[in-house]
């Protein structure tokens, strides 16, 4: 059976670009595509991000994921900005129908910037279970495009041009 991806909604989600005191941007490799590295493909990182609930404040859903996902706690952060518009993004068709039971066909996303006021040591991906990410790092801006999964990087640079003045 073939999904028509125009009849499925965007999945409503927050993203926070978390960047510390040097300006350097915090991502997560992928637990779950962790497995394929060295291959060339799979070796994937990612800015903390996930689902939103209804009626659920973006800051507040921002702050709960990154916590999920890292174990940052809201009194290690700064909230900076937020991007003014939602980013909308679609799933590839190998992935339609695979990811979020098959409800969605991408995601509409709001970003956060925020300021890490922590230390490394603060960072706990098993905060979680399950965990999102196995390993973690701080990247400059210009390379998040390197390391993202392709169809994503259209948001990721908006977010970027959007933050680049703050970061």
């Amino acid at each position: 059976m073939t999904i028509d991806p125009a009849t499925l909604p965007y999945r409503p989600c927050v993203g926070v670009m978390l960047v510390n005191a040097a300006g350097r941007v915090f991502v997560g490799q992928r637990i779950d595509r962790a497995v394929n590295s060295g291959s060339g493909e799979g070796d994937f990182w990612q800015m903390p991000q996930g689902g939103s609930d209804d009626g659920e404040d973006v800051t507040a859903a921002g702050l709960r994921e990154l916590a999920e996902e890292t174990g940052i706690g809201a009194d290690k952060v700064v909230i900076l900005a937020q991007t003014r518009e939602e980013l909308f993004y679609d799933l590839p068709p190998e992935l339609l129908g695979k990811l979020w039971k098959g409800k969605y066909r991408g995601q509409r996303q709001h970003w956060l910037l925020a300021r890490f006021t922590g230390e490394d040591a603060d960072v706990r991906l098993d905060a979680h279970d399950p965990a999102e990410f196995c390993a973690f790092k701080w990247v400059e801006t210009g390379e998040l495009g390197d390391l993202i999964v392709p169809f994503k990087k259209r948001v990721y640079r908006a977010v970027i041009d959007e933050f680049r003045d703050l970061i």
